[in-house]
């Protein structure tokens, strides 16, 4: 018989303000909740504003241990509305060692898993590798391994993990009955129209191309609004929401705009398995003739 998931997902705002920026979050996933999520979504980094735009060592007091004072609330959380939760952490994980962690917490059994960012981008406005260690993996490329729950099997990525479709697919090979990307992405105030159309086009198309590649729901929430850049240097980030829920065709069920929105859709888990027997993607994969995928460029 089919399975069925209620799953939501919470795109809003951030401040710098933990305090305000974590009422915000929790008054999301309280309104889900109540509506009848079983898993709930939120963004990347939605404790405070996005800031990495710039380089600044006092920024690191912002990170926290997975268990600390944002870790314990959004446990306590999924245990009071016994649901599973995935927030985003800026994680001090040692002296001078920091990941942008996702952290999944399964109603009442707590943190079950994290996933630690992988791929790190160090653009103009993104300057995430001053701040981010990536994520432990072996040579097997065991840094993307699903977390198991209550719900099922997750595939959760982080933000500029969307563009590589080898995560994705790695996630899919070890089982994830879904791929889950908290996100923070928006354009340069000075981009024209058109190059903002590009971007944010090719942006759902690439998430929603691992959907179609791997059978699987993917699930996607970004943050909204203008952020500044506080060292006076850059123009800020428009954020530009576009959160969605897409099923296992890439079809898209459920696509917010570009305020501050949530998102709550039935997902229909058994349609992946459907999906599957007529589009077999893994049974036809040529695993003997991609060992170069491992090398970075092919001279």
């Amino acid at each position: 018989m089919p399975r069925h998931l209620k799953v939501g997902l919470v795109q809003q705002p951030a401040w710098p303000d933990k305090a305000k920026s974590l009422a915000e979050s929790e008054a999301g996933i309280r309104e889900l909740a109540a509506a009848g999520a079983e898993l709930v979504m939120l963004q990347e980094l939605h404790a405070t504003h996005y800031f990495c735009q710039y380089e600044d060592t006092e920024l690191f007091d912002l990170a926290e241990p997975l268990d600390g004072p944002t870790g314990s609330r959004l446990a306590a959380l999924a245990a009071e509305l016994d649901i599973v939760l995935v927030g985003s952490l800026f994680e001090r994980r040692a002296a001078g060692l920091y990941h942008n962690t996702a952290v999944v917490y399964d109603r009442k059994l707590g943190a079950v898993g994290q996933y630690r960012k992988m791929h790190i981008p160090d653009d103009p406005g993104f300057y995430e590798k001053f701040y981010f260690t990536p994520g432990d993996a072996d040579g097997a490329g065991q840094g993307f391994a699903p977390i198991d729950t209550s719900v099922g099997r997750l595939g959760v990525l982080v933000c500029w993990d969307q563009w590589y479709p080898e995560a994705a697919r790695l996630m899919a090979l070890a089982g994830a009955e879904l791929l889950l990307y908290p996100t923070a992405i928006g354009w340069d105030p000075a981009d024209d129209d058109a190059e903002k159309a590009r971007q944010k086009d090719a942006w759902t198309l690439i998430q929603r191309s691992h959907a179609v590649a791997n059978g699987v729901p993917v699930v996607v929430a970004n943050r909204v609004d203008h952020e500044p850049d506080h060292s006076g240097v850059g123009r800020g980030v428009d954020f530009w929401g576009g959160s969605f829920i897409a099923g296992p065709q890439g079809e898209l069920l459920a696509h917010a705009g570009t305020q501050a929105e949530r998102l709550l859709v039935t997902l229909d888990m058994g349609r992946g398995e459907d999906v599957r027997r007529i589009w077999p993607y893994l049974r036809d994969r040529r695993v003997d003739a991609y060992g170069d995928l491992t090398r970075r460029y092919r001279d």
